[in-house]
């Protein structure tokens, strides 16, 4: 009988160590580390084919198009690059009820119509999983199989047994393989179970969706081990105590990364927003200082969102720096900048940013959105309705040139906007906009002078 052997294995991004550590040196986490039985390599390794590749001229390789199948979803379509492509492994990761479940049971409904489908539910029975789809309205047809496993070599027979062509696994923190003797949910159990589905998709042309979710205390590994293992990972965004939900491509083999789609929850499940730009700025207050409209870039898609800002008097004498949506030490870095090189006295204030809508952005050309709606708050002045704000702050006060600027207006002319800021260097890239009247400008001296004598 094979010799086992003990090592301890961080839950949250697989290190490993043979002694156990109170933090990971990986990640950074604090008591993460699990102690974990290896089964010796040969017992778990995969069967190698004796069919070998030969080198071959890249000018002479051909190239044939991936056929794609449509899931009735436009959103989700759009984030996988067109639709499914047979026999992909696509991961679909996020938090405890931010809708992946949800998502998953519309999308087999749909795809049942013309495929065979197979759900494979580990945490709900097949009662529970028929009541969720009676409330979504999700139809049940003959090609649309559900089946309650957690056992890998349960799934496999029963993926042979119908001759299923999408498979759908929820989630892969509970399914196990007794060739592993860790716990379900454990780094090995979840590294393991995955490389194996993958492998099967792989030989079969099966078609299959893997839901991976961390707990809030983090027991559990999460989705980002399998990055490495499946074709595409798609991640919910949002909070789930909102209406709002984003699902974003973080790698995609068949399509373009960091594409978006963007859906709300309703009582009858995930609703697709066709136009989100709109959607974000559908409560929008006029007439108020601290808000500024700034034109981000998720994917190919321009969203238009609205950022505010609060600066009031510190207490006790202490100031306070939060953000919600933004990195925090941007904000601390442009604050820095609006000290130094324009004169701002915040030494004793408080500053807030919001991101409003809940989304996330890391868009570099939110710079001057961002320094803006802070000045503005600053001198209670209010920016006008029909005016958006794009460019890159420099450490020395200068707006650098932004990405993409040409889709970004475009997208603000649609929802009604007039007049736009945009930095000097993009000049050129913006003729071709029409309807839309442009302010260029090299520094955010020129901008504040700008905006407080027209206002």
């Amino acid at each position: 009988m094979p010799k086992t052997k003990t090592i301890f294995t961080c839950q949250n991004c697989g290190a490993q160590s043979p002694k156990w550590l109170g933090k990971c040196p990986d990640c950074n986490s604090w008591s993460s580390f699990v102690e974990e039985d290896v089964v010796p390599e040969r017992s778990m390794r995969f069967e190698v084919g004796t069919v070998q590749e030969h080198p071959v001229l890249l000018n002479r390789v051909e190239i044939k198009k991936e056929p794609r199948w449509e899931t009735g979803i436009k959103e989700l379509d759009r984030v996988l690059g067109g639709g499914v492509v047979i026999g992909s492994v696509v991961l679909i990761g996020g938090d405890p009820g931010i809708g992946k479940s949800t998502l998953s049971l519309q999308m087999s409904s749909n795809l049942s119509k013309e495929h065979t489908v197979l759900y494979v539910s580990g945490e709900e029975s097949t009662i529970q999983t028929k009541m969720r789809a009676n409330r979504l309205s999700s139809a049940t047809g003959d090609n649309f199989y559900i089946v309650n496993l957690v056992s890998l070599e349960g799934i496999f027979e029963a993926i042979k047994k119908i001759g299923a062509e999408i498979v759908i696994i929820d989630s892969i923190q509970v399914i196990y393989t007794p060739e592993v003797t860790s716990s379900p949910g454990s780094v090995s159990q979840v590294r393991e179970c995955a490389g194996m589905l993958t492998k099967f998709a792989k030989q079969n042309g099966v078609s299959m969706f893997i839901i991976g979710h961390v707990t809030k205390e983090g027991t559990i590994a999460g989705p980002r081990v399998l990055e490495h293992i499946v074709d595409t990972v798609l991640y919910f965004e949002g909070d789930r105590f909102s209406n709002y939900r984003m699902l974003r491509a973080v790698k995609n083999r068949f399509g373009s990364t960091n594409e978006v789609g963007v859906f709300e929850m309703s009582g009858r499940g995930l609703i697709e927003v066709a136009n989100p730009s709109e959607y974000f700025l559908s409560e929008r207050t006029n007439n108020i200082s601290g808000s500024v409209i700034f034109s981000t870039m998720e994917g190919t898609r321009p969203l238009l969102v609205e950022i505010q800002s609060l600066v009031s008097k510190a207490g006790f004498g202490m100031v306070r720096r939060k953000t919600q949506g933004i990195d925090f030490n941007r904000i601390n870095l442009l604050v820095a900048v609006l000290e130094k090189r324009i004169g701002l006295k915040l030494e004793d204030k408080d500053v807030f940013v919001n991101i409003v809508g809940g989304i996330s952005i890391s868009d570099p050309a939110a710079d001057l959105a961002i320094t803006t709606a802070i000045t503005s708050s600053f001198y209670d002045k209010a920016i006008p309705k029909d005016l958006i704000i794009l460019g890159e702050v420099g450490l020395g006060g200068e707006i650098r040139s932004v990405t993409s600027l040409s889709l970004r207006l475009k997208e603000s002319v649609k929802l009604g906007f007039k007049k736009a800021i945009i930095p000097q260097g993009n000049t050129k890239d913006a003729k071709e906009t029409v309807d839309l009247k442009l302010y260029p400008f090299g520094s955010l001296r020129e901008v504040f002078k700008f905006l407080w004598k027209e206002n």
